[in-house]
């Protein structure tokens, strides 16, 4: 086996573990609504459609992805149909507030801002920010000491460029205008290391675009107050049967295994 292939068994691990934590808190958690919660003939879902493998568009045109599928698992046990649809990210909580939603299910993060905005499920998963650095290169620790005068490459005004600024204000950070632009300025070495998504740059790091030029270093990095308190499903205000009902939906898909064969469609045998 090869030191890339077993780079990447290593880094499936945290992935999985990173997606997986949320069913040892679900299961702390109380239970929120029951059997008499008000059923619904039709559920209307928002998602994004350019977040592989979460929700994108097929080769044949056709919405998919995690949370397509498990947002249909969820309509399956309520009994309800299921009208999901793709809408710019920037638009599926304004969409909600406006009524042409029931709910969104787009990996959105439960954060103070997107609470002012939408009420939300019980968490579905969470998601790390992670530093990437170059394949090979001396490993460094990931502490603000270790850091100090490192270039990092950071996504302008995001919550992982604000949390590099809190906690590691020794290093020279770079931020660009996109995660991508990030991205290939540590592929062409010009900083030391990337911060971003966790879940983001697993799949960047594994996928064509990245060459194999970078691997995960240090982390991963969890923070409620950057980083969201994991990841839920948006539903209005106002709305608390449906947030029941999707609630007990989401633990009956655990109890039956249907979101463990959903992980591991969308998290396959193929990663390792």
């Amino acid at each position: 086996m090869t030191k890339l292939r077993i780079s990447w068994i290593a880094v499936c691990a945290s992935l999985l573990a990173a997606l997986l934590n949320i069913a040892a808190v679900t299961a702390q958690e109380p239970a929120t609504g029951g059997d008499d919660v008000q059923r619904r003939a039709a559920i209307r879902f928002f998602t994004g459609g350019d977040f592989p493998p979460f929700h994108y568009y097929d080769d044949e045109g056709v919405l998919t992805g995690f949370d397509v599928d498990l947002a249909r698992a969820i309509c399956l046990e309520v009994s309800a149909v299921c009208d999901i649809r793709a809408r710019p990210w920037d638009d599926l909580l304004p969409a909600l507030r406006r009524r042409e939603a029931d709910a969104i299910i787009a990996s959105q993060a439960i954060t103070p801002q997107a609470l002012m905005q939408a009420d939300f499920t019980d968490r579905y998963y969470y998601t790390p920010a992670w530093f990437a650095g170059q394949r090979g290169a001396i490993k460094l620790e990931t502490t603000p000491e270790k850091l100090e005068g490192k270039k990092i490459a950071v996504a302008k005004g995001t919550a992982h460029e604000a949390y590099l600024r809190a906690f590691f204000p020794g290093a020279s950070i770079q931020a660009f205008e996109t995660p991508t632009q990030a991205r290939e300025a540590l592929m062409m070495r010009a900083t030391d290391l990337v911060f971003d998504d966790g879940i983001g740059l697993v799949f960047w790091i594994n996928g064509t675009q990245s060459k194999e030029c970078c691997e995960l270093v240090g982390g991963p990095f969890y923070d409620p107050k950057y980083f969201g308190d994991g990841i839920g499903i948006a539903v209005g205000k106002s709305d608390g049967s449906l947030k029941a009902l999707i609630n007990q939906a989401l633990r009956r898909v655990r109890e039956t295994g249907r979101y463990e064969e959903l992980m591991l469609r969308y998290f396959p045998n193929r990663l390792y």
